[in-house]
């Protein structure tokens, strides 16, 4: 171990500093957990020194759409998103932050709420969470001095409608008083540090008992007015989800995000833009979309991911195949009668009828049935099935290929692990994509980590993504592909000297193998609270991150240190403007 000037010095990497400009080969230096200096430091003394020779040495990537808000108290590392390169993450999308609360039953509600929506298993929310907090400030103090990752917290509308409305929230638009107070409530949240409002209008979204989740009940104008309380608070923004976002956004939703912006003077983000060849027309108009509200003087920007995600599917349980047109009347019945529906020979011409309907919108990806692999089996009768393609199958049955992804599924009792092969894998698609990454309105992001956790994994889209540039399609520079996971969401939200590898910033570092960064295989770990599953790939390549100067993971695994931060509005970000503004 040397000693020095330096705390730490990573010696002799190819420095991508996140600009998007060529990479360097340099050494960089850091005290107190701030870089202060970068170029040829040979011959200098560290307290540690790195080598890093043909390595990369990047910022830490920033994911702006995760819901880590209830697995970071008992997963300090927002695992594995760390594992993957992730520094900083963005909580408390969709409207679905767990703060505040105004007593137990808001609690219950959202929890069972996450349960449904965002398929958080009952036992780790009930084991892994004590819900002892009622504001946003309490919620957000309670990380302090406790994370290996650096977080941001968005104020969820439907908690705020559920603090002030109770069971009514999902019911029924808001009163006057009701609104002064869910904005005396926000006002204080973001005076705590919340990053900003977030809501949802979406058809996907829904409760607990299977009602539209609270968001969904308010009126136009208690959203903007929402929205407005954040014209107050320096450094915060905004994020919706909407119909539009999955199937093109009509007149109304444009309208109403044009006046989010504009009440709020902060830029908005939505999620998720879902890219497939075979529907054009969705993308233009979503793209046009953002267009239209920058005409108008706001700003507006879609997520997108650069990969297509892993996941699984069954028909046992929640999933996505659950919002194709008309599908939910069916998968939401109980058990047995959904056994016999399923079996039935209307119904089943019902279903595929109607998945393969233009209403089916993004969701049409997920019903090219020949495509599906099946996963684990249980029962005779599959035997034999694991591994294979359905449309293989099918052809061997002399059967179409949905009844017989049907009859797989009703002879496991609907215990069939389903892996969906996407519809949008094509050169075309991708193209759409590679095109897509530059627009001035869209930013790479959408992975959703922390939810969905037994049928979907995203949080390796960093590591899958430069494997893809680096290895596969190449359809981006690696210096471009790691400037959109790092200073492009740092910049839209404003946080502070984050984001670059840049003299006197936080040292937010990645240092990766470029012959080897990737993502291992999918796999199912029962390692959450109550022994609780999700879908989970390795990282590969990543060697070590570092946080606030401090490592958090060496090859793989998560060393125990904590530097992570809350990053609070105002204090740890910035004001992000408009056009509007300019």
């Amino acid at each position: 171990m040397q000693t020095g000037k330096y705390d730490l010095l990573i010696h002799g990497g190819l420095v991508v500093d996140g600009t998007g400009t060529p990479g360097v080969t340099a050494d960089i230096a850091v005290v107190d957990g701030r870089i202060v200096a970068i170029g040829d430091l040979a011959g200098s003394g560290a307290t540690e020194v790195i080598d890093a020779t043909g390595k990369v040495v990047c910022p830490g990537f920033v994911d702006p759409h995760t819901h880590y808000d209830a697995q970071l108290f008992w997963d300090p590392y927002a695992t594995p998103s760390c594992q993957h390169g992730v520094t900083s993450v963005v909580m408390g999308n969709c409207g679905f932050s767990i703060a505040p609360l105004g007593d137990d039953s808001d609690a219950e509600y959202l929890a069972a709420m996450l349960v449904r929506v965002e398929g958080m298993s009952p036992a780790a929310l009930a084991e892994g969470v004590d819900w002892d907090w009622r504001s946003f400030g309490d919620f957000l103090g309670r990380f302090e001095g406790k994370l290996g990752v650096n977080v941001a917290g968005m104020v969820g509308h439907s908690a705020l409608r559920r603090m002030v409305m109770k069971d009514d929230a999902v019911s029924r638009e808001a009163t006057a008083t009701e609104l002064v107070e869910m904005q005396r409530v926000l006002a204080e949240s973001l005076e705590a540090g919340g990053l900003g409002f977030s809501t949802s209008r979406s058809f996907t979204h829904s409760d607990g008992d299977g009602r539209p989740v609270p968001s969904r009940a308010a009126a136009v104008d208690e959203v903007v007015a929402l929205c407005g309380v954040c014209a107050n608070y320096p450094g915060t923004t905004l994020e919706w989800v909407a119909d539009g976002c999955m199937n093109g956004f009509t007149d109304d939703e444009v309208d109403l995000m044009t006046r989010m912006s504009l009440a709020a003077r902060r830029p908005v983000n939505w999620n998720v833009l879902t890219i497939d060849s075979a529907r054009p027309d969705d993308y233009r108009n979503q793209l046009a979309a953002c267009d239209r509200v920058a005409e108008a003087g706001g700003r507006a920007v879609a997520l997108t991911m650069p990969i297509l995600v892993g996941m699984n599917m069954h028909f046992h349980s929640f999933c996505a195949l659950y919002s194709l047109p008309d599908w939910g009347d069916v998968m939401n019945m109980e058990h047995a009668e959904k056994v016999a529906a399923l079996g039935d020979p209307e119904t089943r011409r019902f279903l595929e009828e109607r998945a393969a309907s233009p209403d089916a919108g993004v969701f049409s990806r997920l019903t090219g049935w020949s495509l599906y692999r099946i996963g684990d089996t249980f029962s005779d009768a599959n035997e034999g099935l694991k591994g294979r393609l359905v449309g293989d199958i099918a052809r061997e049955r002399g059967q179409r290929d949905f009844y017989t992804l049907l009859d797989i599924v009703l002879a496991d009792d609907l215990r069939t692990v389903l892996w969906p092969g996407p519809t949008d894998d094509d050169p075309s698609s991708w193209l759409m994509r590679q095109a897509a990454w530059d627009h001035d309105h869209v930013m790479i992001g959408g992975s959703d980590a922390g939810a969905h956790l037994d049928r979907m994994a995203g949080a390796s889209y960093t590591t899958q993504w430069l494997a893809d540039c680096l290895r596969g399609r190449q359809l981006a520079t690696l210096e471009g592909a790691i400037a959109h996971m790092t200073d492009v969401p740092a910049r839209f939200f404003g946080i502070r000297e984050r984001g670059r590898i840049t003299e006197g910033w936080h040292a937010d570092l990645v240092v990766l193998d470029p012959a080897t960064v990737g993502a291992g295989e999918f796999q199912m770990r029962n390692d959450l609270p109550g022994n609780s599953p999700r879908l989970y790939a390795d990282a590969i390549g990543i060697e070590r991150v570092y946080v606030n100067g401090t490592c958090t993971v060496l090859d793989g695994t998560p060393t125990g240190n904590l530097p992570g931060r809350v990053l609070r509005s105002g204090t740890d970000t910035e004001t992000t403007g408009i056009p509007a503004d300019a």
